[in-house]
């Protein structure tokens, strides 16, 4: 190539680390050593010559490096690289780089490579570097157990049953001399129970029976259960949500083993639980707040683990669930027991179980029936202090003011089925506003038949409302995705400071909008947005690859979302939403403009589906 022709690639890497560290001469020198190759999306993959290893620069286009099996370790976009870990390890290679888009790659020959870094200490320590992170994106899956683990690899391997018409004095030798903390009960391989100790204490122990008493008269009947191939953190969150201690761990409708809580804390996925544990002993406010103080430590953690941002929003909403409920429990210490039936329910985010960093509260109550002057204080000293100590432990107040300790949200469960057929009868702005808040609720404490029986009545009447989903359609569009003119990105400013894009409001908040809207036409009672689509699907209420699309859309937007906020944490910022394009690469922009896009045609289906005959 002559001068003219070099000089373009000159001027791409004389910019491009860890090539500007290089001398002028020395970077001319590289140039005129590479050859440019294209690369087109038909071809599927990149053909590396395993005899020949090189350096692969991208010029433009998208890769994705995965192993033979799949799994993916890297994605490369613009002024990023591939092919050096062969170089440096000396190991052939047996990765396969995927062609994700067309592009331009430079190849630069090992020769000169091998040149570069004996030269120049910076470049050498450049690429070291990014082989010991590929190398631990590479092994991230098998030692982030909170992502993949599962909880065969901690489970019991021995189980041990007992039959319901054995006497209690049977199953307490039994559990003494096997020192287990529980029995499963079968009958015909069937589960009929399940006997822990705490069973033993309070339902015989406690109420003066003898050892004659039966198993099936003191044993918890349907207990809770999970799958054999279920991860280790969805033991975890059913433990803290259901405040069990024992799982029995199902295969083919059987009984084949048990997890206990202690099984989770022996395994590496066990800083959610032991953080929830710390919670549950905590016996004032001052404590608790302490405890609360660990929060953002947690939630960078499982960012750094590179855990998917579903599951960690499950797991902070699992902290916030237990920090919630020990709140009321240490109140009522001092309260004394509630005066009538009452349930503790959140909504947004905590409702939909996907909470992220600066989460505020949403909350309210419902209670059994209306209340007189003492009753009403009870009440109102319960939320006061709830909210207030929430908001002590990071926790912001809500800036709408929805909370249980707001009087406006302390109903009856018939004033809350007035308060939610008004606003599908007559669904003004400010129920549509509403809307897209109170219809994401899920019980935390207390009286759980009051929250069904609410949920129950409020999916009836959505269910095929026309009118009503036709209004919540056209709300739901009234935002659009960040997108401009020749797909640019659309960037908020407040007067002269650039903010950048709103990954909540102008992405997640847009599908978890979207998902609502079907869910509550289906009258689908999950509120969690992932668990909304399974259900869509599996009803064929709504077109699977427009569903899938906004899972991994929203998947997509929530991991840039908390990877920002952990970058914002780790570099003591103010953590927000919003993200700078230009602090993303080439690649993720490209990915985030087709998340985007993903949003903008969901939207145009819904006014299809749900106003074309309005």
């Amino acid at each position: 190539m002559d001068n003219s022709e070099l000089q373009p690639i000159f001027d791409f890497m004389r910019k491009l680390a860890p090539f500007d560290t290089l001398q002028e001469q020395t970077i001319k020198q590289c140039c005129s050593t590479l050859t440019i190759v294209y690369y087109s999306k038909a071809q599927k993959l990149v053909h590396v010559e395993t005899n020949e290893p090189q350096l692969y620069i991208v010029r433009t286009g998208a890769f994705e490096v995965s192993t033979q099996q799949g799994e993916l370790i890297d994605r490369v976009g613009e002024g990023q690289f591939f092919g050096f870990s062969g170089m440096l390890s000396g190991e052939k290679v047996v990765n396969q780089v995927h062609i994700l888009e067309d592009g331009l790659v430079y190849h630069l020959p090992a020769n000169m490579f091998d040149q570069l870094r004996g030269n120049c200490y910076q470049f050498d320590r450049f690429f070291n570097r990014a082989f010991a992170k590929r190398l631990r994106n590479q092994g991230s899956l098998d030692r982030s157990a909170i992502n993949t683990a599962r909880i065969t690899n901690i489970m019991s391997k021995e189980l041990t049953t007992i039959l319901p018409d054995a006497t209690i004095h049977e199953a307490a030798i039994l559990m003494s001399d096997k020192r287990l903390s529980s029995l499963i009960v079968v009958e015909q391989q069937q589960l009929c129970g399940i006997l822990t100790d705490r069973d033993l204490r309070s339902r015989v122990l406690a109420k003066g029976l003898d050892g004659d008493t039966s198993v099936a008269s003191a044993m918890t009947r349907d207990p809770t259960t999970i799958e054999a191939n279920s991860l280790i953190f969805e033991a975890m969150l059913k433990m803290s949500e259901n405040n069990i201690h024992h799982l029995p761990v199902m295969s083919n409708n059987k009984p084949i083993a048990i997890v206990t809580s202690t099984d989770l804390i022996r395994s590496q996925s066990s800083q959610p639980l032991l953080l929830i544990g710390q919670i549950q002993r905590q016996s004032s406010l001052e404590s608790l707040i302490q405890v609360s103080q660990k929060i953002p430590d947690l939630l960078y953690n499982l960012i750094s683990s590179d855990a998917k941002a579903i599951e960690i929003g499950r797991i902070l909403t699992s902290v916030t669930d237990a920090l919630t409920r020990r709140l009321i429990t240490l109140k009522q210490q001092q309260l004394g027991p509630e005066p009538m039936h009452f349930c503790w329910i959140s909504f947004g985010s905590q409702g939909r179980q996907d909470q992220m960093a600066g989460s505020d509260q949403d909350n309210a109550l419902i209670l059994e029936k209306e209340t007189n002057e003492e009753e009403a204080k009870y009440f109102k000293q319960l939320s006061e202090y709830v909210c207030n100590a929430l908001n002590e432990c990071g926790f912001p107040f809500c800036p709408g003011n929805i909370m249980a300790q707001n009087p406006a949200w302390q109903l009856t469960l018939n004033q809350w089925l007035q308060q939610f057929s008004k606003w599908i009868k007559t669904p003004d702005p400010t129920a549509l506003l509403h809307a897209s808040i109170f219809f994401d609720m899920r019980p935390i404490c207390g009286e759980v038949t009051l929250f069904e029986q609410l949920q129950k009545t409020v999916l009836k009447n959505t269910k095929n409302n026309d009118i009503f989903i036709a209004a919540l359609s056209q709300n739901a569009l009234q935002s659009t995705p960040p997108l401009g003119f020749f797909r640019s990105f659309v960037i908020e400013r407040d007067g002269r400071e650039v903010k950048g894009i709103d990954l909540k409001h102008k992405g997640n908040a847009l599908i978890n909008d979207i998902i609502r809207i079907y869910a509550l036409s289906a009258g689908i009672d999950e509120v969690n947005t992932s668990k909304r689509i399974e259900k869509l699907i599996a009803q064929s209420a709504i077109d699977k690859d427009i569903a899938m699309n906004l899972l991994d859309a929203w998947e997509f937007i929530a991991h840039k979302r908390l990877t920002n906020q952990g970058r914002q944490f780790n570099q003591s910022q103010t953590v927000s939403n919003y993200i700078l394009p230009d602090s993303l690469s080439s690649l993720a922009r490209h990915q985030l403009k087709d998340a985007f896009k993903v949003i903008y045609e969901a939207q145009s289906t819904i006014k299809l589906k749900f106003l074309r005959q309005f």
